[in-house]
């Protein structure tokens, strides 16, 4: 037999039970056809010996933003900034530069006030610094951003009888003055006025976040929600992908995650969509699943709550220095359940996000009853986030096979916040670990990006490790993950969780190759963070090699 592609390494961890390791691996057209003894004879029209590097299967992230991230690449990055002080010079730099081009926007991303003593900006200096030019900041959380009064007065929210709209808010101080700063579906009133996106600056996106997605290992995402709501960045984005990945621009798998506001009523059959006829889908029908090994749909994605750093999340009870704050749900109850329901029957499963416990009680309770009347739908149907979960909510959801995205990236930057705001009896709560799989709920690995960053080896570092920046143990010993856990949060259960699993997430015969090579393995390594990207391969094909490294020089 002759191989298109043949590769050793000191070790591979396959991720597969009955082959755990091997040596050397064979691929033809882009599949994995066989390991060691099986490839006796073989040849090959070419090799790859990474010597004693470590190769694993490719890591997927079941829960990022990479859209919204990669035209992020191009805004002001408010990050490295400490303190407001800091912050005004950051825009007043960027002010001087677009002087140039008045009317353009300055747009920022990567906010957090937990920078800047806990503050946000004064928006009476925001309009000093800006004038009449619009302002857009990105709160690092996307629940809430930050304006000057000439972007609300352009967006219509200095008008006597605005009315914040349902589930977010323009926020007001006790004169009734706005802030400058905008929580949750408000956000839509900024937006609106940039969107859509042309595919081409989607594509350009694309390929750029994506380029970087290989140089972390990734090999197949989903992105969590398009083509609606504020999350959305254009009615076409599905026409974008298509674009990028015939254009060669799409350097990762993907699976998009329609938002439910992307959804309309279809009219079919009496005898479909159980027996209605009636139910909130996509045109002729497409449903999750379609598409194929590079591009496909994935469930519909639902927003149910907030963020728990703005403290919108919905929560049963107070936030820790918040009096009589539990957050909030994003919209009625009962309209959740309605129109979850009308998408449900039209055969998608759902991804709830689901912060709070108040919002992850609603969740259980909508996707157990669907499963129950209906049953499954094409894919598993998943609670994104399950930020604070209390121990009878691990139960329920390994009771009902409800799969998880909680966030290990989270711990690191952002536990010390969540721990502050839940104080002391809630902290074992907070973004769970082990608790979840020894209860037998299935738990993928994700980021969240641009939440948090998608580096991988960081992410599962913080799994086995829960360390936030200030050296508390998040949640405690006891919701540590072994190393081999932490990395099948990133490959097997991730893979399951995205319902992709025959096809990716271990590597076996058949499957397709779509791996990574580490500098050490990931089970032995002393900080698995320290682990080098070496190479990324998708389909056998080389998406990303180590400029240092002379062995991938030939992809």
């Amino acid at each position: 037999m002759r191989l298109d592609l043949l590769v050793r390494a000191g070790t591979i961890l396959t991720m597969d039970e009955d082959r755990p390791t091997a040596r050397e691996m064979g691929i033809i057209g882009g599949r994995i056809v066989g390991f060691d003894e099986e490839l006796a004879g073989c040849t090959a029209d070419r090799t790859e010996d990474f010597g004693e590097a470590t190769i694993t299967p490719g890591f997927i992230d079941a829960h990022c933003h990479t859209t919204w991230w990669g035209l992020g690449l191009a805004a002001l990055d408010l990050s490295p900034a400490r303190g407001l002080e800091e912050l005004y010079a950051l825009l007043e730099s960027e002010v001087y530069r677009l002087a140039a081009t008045p009317g353009v926007w300055l747009n920022g991303t990567g906010f957090n006030h937990k920078n800047h003593d806990g503050q946000f900006p004064d928006i009476k200096r925001l309009d000093a610094i800006t004038g009449d030019r619009p302002l857009y900041l990105r709160h690092v959380s996307g629940h809430a951003s930050i304006t000057n009064t000439a972007t609300l007065k352009l967006a219509g929210a200095l008008e006597p009888g605005f009315a914040d709209p349902v589930g977010g808010a323009v926020v007001r101080d006790a004169q009734g003055s706005p802030t400058g700063l905008v929580e949750e579906s408000a956000q839509g009133i900024i937006q609106k006025m940039l969107l859509p996106y042309s595919a081409d600056q989607i594509v350009g996106a694309l390929d750029a976040a994506t380029a970087r997605y290989a140089a972390e290992g990734i090999t197949s995402f989903t992105e969590a929600g398009i083509g609606g709501g504020w999350i959305g960045h254009s009615p076409v984005e599905v026409t974008a992908y298509q674009r990028a990945l015939a254009a060669g621009k799409l350097h990762a798998r993907a699976q998009l995650m329609p938002t439910l506001d992307a959804l309309r009523g279809q009219e079919s059959h009496a005898a479909d969509a159980h027996g209605t006829g009636t139910g909130l889908g996509l045109d002729l029908g497409i449903t999750a699943g379609f598409g194929n090994e590079h591009l496909s749909l994935g469930p519909v994605k639902v927003f149910m709550d907030g963020s728990l750093l703005g403290a919108t999340a919905a929560v049963t009870e107070d936030y820790c220095g918040h009096q009589h704050n539990t957050g909030y749900l994003l919209d009625d109850p009962q309209a959740y359940r309605e129109r979850v329901a009308a998408a449900y029957r039209s055969g998608w499963p759902v991804a709830l996000h689901a912060i709070g416990d108040a919002a992850i009680d609603l969740a259980i309770e909508i996707i157990s009853g669907l499963q129950e009347k209906h049953g499954p739908n094409a894919l598993p149907n998943r609670i994104e986030h399950f930020g604070i979960a209390r121990p009878d909510q691990v139960e329920a959801v390994a009771r009902h096979g409800i799969a998880v995205t909680p966030q290990a990236s989270f711990i690191g930057p952002l536990g010390d916040q969540f721990a502050k705001l839940v104080g002391l009896e809630r902290q074992g709560w907070l973004y769970r670990g082990q608790s979840l799989l020894d209860a037998g709920v299935l738990v993928a690995g994700s980021s969240d990006l641009p939440v948090a960053d998608n580096n991988v080896r960081r992410a599962m570092a913080s799994a086995v490790d829960r360390l936030t920046e200030k050296g508390l143990v998040l949640g405690g010993a006891a919701e540590c993950l072994s190393p081999l856990e932490a990395l099948r949060l990133y490959t097997v259960n991730a893979a399951k969780a995205t319902g992709l699993f025959a096809d990716r997430g271990s590597l076996a015969r058949g499957k397709l190759a779509d791996f990574v090579v580490l500098s050490e393995s990931p089970l032995l390594a002393r900080n698995i963070a320290d682990l080098q990207v070496m190479g990324t391969f998708v389909g056998g094909r080389q998406s990303h090699a180590r400029a240092d490294n002379d062995a991938l020089a030939t992809a």
